[in-house]
């Protein structure tokens, strides 16, 4: 793909999951990793796109699944634990653009001044238009909220675009295709067959964000080269979800 290319979207909120900091199959943060990302954010944020990118933290701790197995640590306070994860992805992050001359702000559910701003939707929005990537950590600071529900709320608070979801998959399947050989895969496909089919795009309360406001998903692969940056550009990576076409 060219070096320059005409985004279709101007305001867009991209969830990182915590997976897309460290290698397939290990736990962590990579550097590498989240570099090789900040390099694709960096030529989004030269187009002129306004981003504000939702990080996960199960690369480090996954607050549900941790409580699951430890029978010492309330449910609550192991999920405030992965908020915390999220915030540790969100400096690494910070740095990492950064060193990639793209100007950062951190922003956290929960406040915590030393190391970033709190959330403030005004101040969020402000720095997306004087060109500044904003990232937004420690999901929406309540236990029992994925950071998927997270994305869709703060896309809706920021009035953005369109909501994009980096995994590692080539979109959204009819089932797991790595145990499905015959699994089918979706390039469109409704908020309403989503939620009918039980399809794991995101959790059912962030469908149901993005489909009270219009706002549509792309779930693609950001591991597959330039991936991003074909997405921002309109072209048809991974799968749309969204409200039914209108006929022509």
């Amino acid at each position: 793909m060219a070096d320059s290319f005409k985004p279709a979207y101007k305001r867009v909120l991209l969830k990182l999951s915590g997976n897309s900091f460290c290698r397939s199959g290990e736990s962590g943060i990579t550097m590498q990793e989240v570099s090789n990302v900040s390099q694709q954010i960096r030529r989004i944020h030269e187009a002129g796109v306004e981003l504000a990118i939702v990080c996960g933290g199960g690369n480090i701790l996954r607050g549900r699944d941790f409580a699951a197995v430890s029978a010492s640590i309330k449910q609550p306070t192991a999920h405030y634990m992965g908020m915390l994860a999220t915030v540790i992805n969100g400096l690494a992050l910070q740095d990492a653009l950064e060193n990639a001359g793209v100007p950062t702000r951190l922003q956290t559910a929960i406040r915590m001044e030393g190391v970033a701003e709190p959330f403030i939707r005004r101040k969020c929005i402000r720095h997306l238009e004087k060109g500044r990537v904003v990232i937004l950590a420690a999901g929406t600071g309540s236990p029992f909220v994925t950071t998927d529900t997270a994305a869709a709320l703060r896309a809706r608070e920021i009035e953005a675009d369109v909501v994009l979801k980096a995994t590692r998959v080539d979109g959204v399947y009819s089932d797991d295709p790595e145990k499905n050989p015959h699994a089918v895969h979706y390039s469109d496909i409704t908020f309403d067959e989503v939620l009918k089919q039980r399809l794991k795009v995101m959790d059912v309360q962030a469908i149901h964000h993005c489909q009270e406001q219009n706002v549509p998903i792309v779930v693609f692969n950001y591991q597959k080269e330039g991936n991003l940056v074909r997405v921002i550009a309109g072209e048809k990576i991974g799968t749309r979800v969204g409200p039914p076409k209108k006929d022509a």
